[in-house]
């Protein structure tokens, strides 16, 4: 069964400035490496629909939405915070972002697809219930999620983040849904300084030093993850798929390289077989370095696709 792939040309039409690493160009980066490889012609293409306000409204609050529209300029650009910025196309963006992961769910759960690959932006993971923050707006694999919780009536999702930033916006939607289980590496101390003594029974975070290594990496999802991950034996398996910890990657910090995300996929993707029929829904986070982004995500996609 093939594997999904699911974009929007909205998302290249968010900017959020010329300098501004969470660029359109990242997009670009992906999918021109997914061309280079031969593997793009493989993947089954869908259109990301927009996420519905019913679906949006499963994890943030209705006047956080509603500050967000009113917010949407029609030119030029309004910032939500320091990081994170909206021009007039940004709203579509963040809309076709979080329905693609929805969209997605849909896909697996109906058995149209193995897994999936969501090549979106902007990123969801540091969105909290009523705050944007760190590029993100709406928190896109917490909103898919949800939809699973809610529409298929699983029990057990779990949520795999190795993006290099700590996902304080999934982490503080799901603080207190056991359904939910979110296991995290990243650096610390670092944006946005939190994660590193907050986790609980079914929120696994791992806090990495800066130039931790990919073995380092490895032990860390094996000692921590791996197991947690095998006692909660999730029904469905969503990966915040953040590429910013590769030793190219001078906004991470970190010493990742391309055969680190072909393990950590590897392994996840080991998990969703034993436990969840299959079933993994990765969507893009971070990943600022455009080559080693789009190496790193061509073998992500690779390993799903088992091409």
């Amino acid at each position: 069964m093939q594997t999904a792939y699911l974009t929007h040309p909205s998302c290249l039409k968010h900017e959020m400035g010329g300098d501004h690493p969470e660029s359109p160009l990242r997009i670009h980066a992906i999918e021109d490496r997914l061309i280079a490889s031969g593997l793009l012609h493989y993947l089954a293409h869908y259109d990301a629909p927009k996420a519905t306000r019913e679906q949006l409204l499963r994890v943030h609050t209705a006047a956080y939405i509603d500050y967000v529209i009113s917010l949407s300029p029609q030119s030029g650009r309004v910032d939500l915070d320091g990081d994170t910025a909206m021009n007039a196309h940004t709203l579509e963006a963040a809309l076709h972002a979080a329905g693609a992961a929805v969209k997605a769910v849909d896909l697996v759960m109906e058995g149209k697809a193995e897994n999936a690959f969501c090549n979106v932006r902007p990123p969801g993971h540091h969105a909290g219930p009523d705050s944007a923050g760190g590029f993100c707006i709406f928190n896109n694999v917490a909103i898919a999620a949800a939809h699973a919780l809610a529409h298929y009536g699983l029990t057990r999702v779990a949520i795999a983040d190795f993006d290099v930033h700590h996902g304080d916006g999934t982490e503080a939607i799901f603080y207190n849904e056991p359904r939910v289980m979110l296991c995290s590496t990243f650096r610390h101390p670092y944006y946005p300084y939190k994660g590193a003594e907050s986790g609980n029974a079914h929120i696994i975070n791992v806090a990495l030093a800066g130039g931790t290594s990919g073995a380092d990496f490895r032990a860390a999802v094996s000692e921590y993850w791996l197991p947690a991950l095998s006692d909660f034996q999730p029904e469905l398996l969503l990966i915040s798929s953040g590429f910013d910890a590769h030793l190219e990657d001078d906004m991470g910090g970190l010493a990742l390289r391309e055969a680190d995300y072909v393990w950590v996929t590897e392994q996840l993707k080991a998990v969703a077989a034993r436990y969840s029929q299959h079933r993994i829904v990765s969507v893009l986070e971070g990943g600022y370095s455009l080559n080693a982004l789009g190496r790193s995500a061509t073998e992500h996609v690779r390993v799903l696709s088992g091409l």
